[in-house]
C-alpha cells in the first residue's frame, strides 16, 4: 500500500517536536512540488520581499527554513549571506541543494539556537508560526541571536496570532524596550491556484527591530 503524502492538515496538527521531525522527514522530498508549487505558496517570497523592502541586510538567520524557499527568495533579492535553521535534517538537506545558504543549523527552537549571541543583522521566518507547537515563547531565542538594530520579518498565521499570544508577547517586548518599530502588514499565504480549506488564509508579517 502506497504511503500517503503528508499535507497542510498534518502540519497544522503538529503538537510536539517529535511530531515535527516525523512529518517533515516524510514530506521533505515532495514538499516543493506537491505543496509549494501545487498550492501556489506565496508566503516565503512575500516575507523575503517585506524584509528587503524594509532595508534588511545580511547576515540573516532563516528560522524554520524548511526546504529553503525563503532563503532562495532572499538570494534572488541580493540579500545575504543567509544561514538556515530547522528541526528537520531532511528539510535542511533539501535547502542545501538550492545553494542559497552559507550554513545550515539543525535546532529545536524550544531549546534555543546554537549560534553566537548577536550573530545576525536580520532574522526571517516564513510558515513556521502556524497552528503547530511553536508560539511566542521562542522569541527570546531569536532575539538572542540578533545584533542590536537587527531587522526581523516573522510571518504568523493570522488566525494563530491572537490565539497563540503573539499580540501580548510583542506588546511586552515593546514596553520592555526589547524591540521597536513594530508593524504588521497582512499578506495572502497562497495564490489563486490554491485549493482546500486554507486557500484564503492570511499571515501577519511582524516587522520590527531589536533595540
Amino acid at each position: 500500500m502506497k504511503k500517503q503524502t503528508p499535507g497542510l492538515s498534518d502540519a497544522y496538527a503538529l503538537s510536539t517536536p517529535k511530531d515535527s521531525r516525523r512529518l517533515y522527514a516524510d514530506w521533505a522530498g515532495s514538499y516543493d512540488q506537491d505543496f509549494a508549487a501545487g498550492q501556489d505558496y506565496l508566503l516565503p517570497g512575500l516575507t523575503a520581499k517585506a524584509f528587503a523592502a524594509a532595508g534588511g541586510k545580511g547576515p540573516v538567520l532563516d528560522v524554520g527554513a524548511g526546504t529553503g524557499l525563503c532563503g532562495q527568495a532572499l538570494q534572488a533579492l541580493g540579500v545575504g549571506p543567509v544561514d538556515a535553521t530547522d528541526i528537520s535534517p531532511e528539510m535542511l538537506a533539501e535547502a542545501l541543494r538550492k545553494d542559497a545558504y552559507r550554513d545550515v543549523i539543525e535546532a529545536d527552537l524550544l531549546e534555543g539556537i546554537p549560534v553566537p549571541r548577536s550573530a545576525y543583522r536580520g532574522v526571517v521566518s516564513s510558515g513556521t508560526f502556524t497552528h503547530g507547537h511553536l508560539g511566542p515563547g521562542v522569541l527570546p531565542a531569536l532575539l538572542r541571536a540578533a545584533a542590536p538594530n537587527a531587522l526581523f520579518a516573522l510571518s504568523v498565521n493570522a488566525k494563530f496570532y491572537e490565539k497563540a499570544g503573539f499580540a501580548g508577547a510583542f506588546d511586552r517586548l515593546l514596553r520592555g524596550q526589547w524591540i521597536k518599530n513594530l508593524t504588521l502588514p497582512e499578506l495572502r499565504i497562497y495564490g489563486p491556484r490554491a485549493t482546500g480549506a486554507h486557500k484564503n488564509d492570511t499571515a501577519l508579517v511582524a516587522l520590527f527591530q531589536k533595540v
